[in-house]
């Protein structure tokens, strides 16, 4: 038996189902092959020890995670040393802190021309957006006790929660923790529109946790997580509402990240969805929650998931909502 393999004892299959043929998690329980969450196209098998251990790296609370153009993988916490860079296989290429560490938490990556900026929502005191080269130094800011010059804007921010960037350039950012809207910015940081109120009718938040400005279709569509409404809302560019995805698709969904034709969703309630351009689920991965509503965390299912991106060859890499933030790899195999 492979060392990283679980015992049928040792893993227990989550998941129900919201539409036929949605692979859900589930493990490979034949004693020769290690076990996986998903089926088919949507199967992964966990690195066990990608990244060396999360007390050794200081974590604290896992809020964001992305990927560059190189693969390199950069997971956020609120530590004091914000940000630790990983190759592919888990070593530390890099690190940072910064003055806000303790109030960062949504994190987007996004290339422009030849160069990759991250940016990040930062909670109150700070009530900003920052945005920063790959080694974290600050190129722009947007938000509270900032003057108006060339890399810097005002803006009364109530706790930006995440951030997102459309394809001309215009800055979406969504206050989840505090003013329950979406605020429009250019590229340069001047303020263009807002949308929604705090609520639960069509076009209102309760907690508007994260945004993404999807291109699946062409035109572009931002997507917001409504998490404590249980549901998706999906607006046009103008900030009209299109449509909503609930139902039990979602159940606290976090945020957003693209991969091709496919959303994943990090959902803080347990587990991941992968939805198509339909908006349909076509696999919901490592369901944490037995079918009666209890908790069952293994090193396969999730907890409570807040951030994940995924690499160039389909790899996934999660962090979670806990104290060390569980960030863990999970290896895309291939189907048949």
């Amino acid at each position: 038996m492979k060392k990283n393999a679980l015992t049928r004892r040792q893993f227990v299959a989550r998941g129900s189902a919201a539409v036929a043929g949605v692979a859900f998690a589930g493990a490979a329980l034949a004693d020769d092959k290690p076990a996986t969450i998903g089926s088919g196209a949507y199967t992964f098998e966990l690195v066990p020890g990608w990244g060396g251990e999360p007390e050794a790296n200081r974590f604290l609370m896992g809020c964001g995670i992305v990927v560059d153009s190189k693969d390199r993988i950069y997971v956020h916490s609120n530590a004091n040393k914000c940000m630790f860079v990983f190759d592919r296989d888990g070593k530390v290429v890099n690190d940072w802190g910064t003055e806000w560490a303790a109030k960062g938490h949504g994190l987007y990556w996004h290339k422009e021309g030849h160069d990759e900026f991250l940016y990040y929502s930062v909670l109150g005191p700070y009530n900003r957006i920052i945005k920063t080269d790959l080694s974290g130094k600050i190129v722009m800011q947007i938000g509270k006790d900032l003057e108006k010059t060339a890399n810097s804007a005002p803006f009364n921010f109530n706790m930006p929660t995440d951030v997102a960037i459309a394809p001309n350039g215009d800055i979406w950012v969504c206050e989840g923790y505090g003013g329950n809207m979406l605020h429009v910015f250019t590229k340069k940081g001047e303020f263009i529109r807002t949308v929604g109120k705090p609520g639960s009718g069509p076009g209102e938040f309760k907690t508007c946790h994260g945004i993404w400005v999807d291109t699946r279709k062409g035109e572009p569509e931002i997507y917001v997580a409504d998490r404590h409404n249980d549901r998706l809302q999906i607006f046009n560019m103008g900030g009209e509402l299109k449509r909503e995805v609930k139902n039990g698709i979602v159940r606290n969904p976090c945020c957003f990240y693209q991969v091709k034709d496919k959303l994943y969703i990090p959902d803080l309630d347990h587990r991941v969805t992968i939805i198509d351009k339909d908006d349909q689920p076509v696999a919901q991965l490592g369901d944490g929650k037995t079918l009666d509503g209890k908790e069952n965390i293994t090193d396969f299912t999730f907890k409570t998931p807040h951030a994940l991106t995924v690499d160039s060859r389909g790899d996934m890499y999660v962090v979670e909502w806990v104290q060390n933030a569980r960030l863990r790899k999970f290896r895309h195999v291939k189907a048949a």
